[in-house]
């Protein structure tokens, strides 16, 4: 598949980038977009979450009242959790989220995903840029040359350059990655995807 390579501007620039179909045209498969995301979105949950149950709530461990006779329901602990300030039943502890997915399956999925956003036209591709500071209203102007509107857009860069990933970090609904750090979720999400050059042959050596 071919594709014109634009500027910043958003003009082309004459020349044009193949994008392999054993990357970008694989087959539909939503099992795996949806095993992709679900571990992704997994992963990202910390499981610090905690409450306190009755054996760590602190109080007096009396029995308040006599086990028969006062006509109303047994209670042995002022820590019950029937009564207010008492411990918590069966609440959350810590726990680890993460799910495992094999690396195959998710570079796949990263496939398909590409492949999906491929085929609607929804990937541009940019020759290679860099601000000389970062400049919050410089990424603006270049995301609009791109028509991106108030939808989310993804920006993938070949290698890190901190002064765009500092620029695009502040931008309501905008997200920079590395070529090496896509990931299907992310892909998905965005309405459009601009790819600069060098992230275009950087994926071409990691999944050809």
């Amino acid at each position: 598949m071919e594709i014109n390579v634009l500027n910043t501007d958003g003009q082309s620039t004459g020349r044009s980038i193949d994008l392999p179909d054993e990357i970008f045209k694989v087959e539909k498969n939503d099992h795996l977009l949806y095993l992709s995301v679900k571990q992704f979105l997994a992963n990202q949950r910390q499981g610090t979450h905690e409450s306190r149950e009755r054996g760590v709530i602190r109080g007096s461990t009396r029995k308040l009242k006599r086990q028969k006779g006062t006509g109303t329901a047994r209670a042995g602990s002022i820590k019950n959790p029937l009564f207010r300030g008492g411990g918590r039943i069966f609440g959350p502890r810590p726990r680890d989220y993460s799910q495992k997915l094999n690396k195959k399956v998710k570079e796949l999925a990263r496939k398909v995903a590409l492949s999906q956003k491929a085929g609607e036209g929804k990937i541009v591709v940019v020759e290679d840029f860099t601000f000389e500071t970062p400049k919050t209203s410089q990424f603006i102007q270049v995301m609009d040359n791109f028509e991106v509107g108030n939808s989310s857009h993804l920006v993938v860069l070949g290698d890190a350059d901190q002064n765009v990933v500092l620029s695009g970090r502040n931008v309501k609904k905008a997200s920079v990655k590395k070529a090496t750090d896509l990931n299907v979720y992310e892909i998905l999400k965005a309405n459009k995807i601009i790819m600069a050059e060098g992230a275009v042959e950087k994926i071409k050596e990691l999944y050809k």
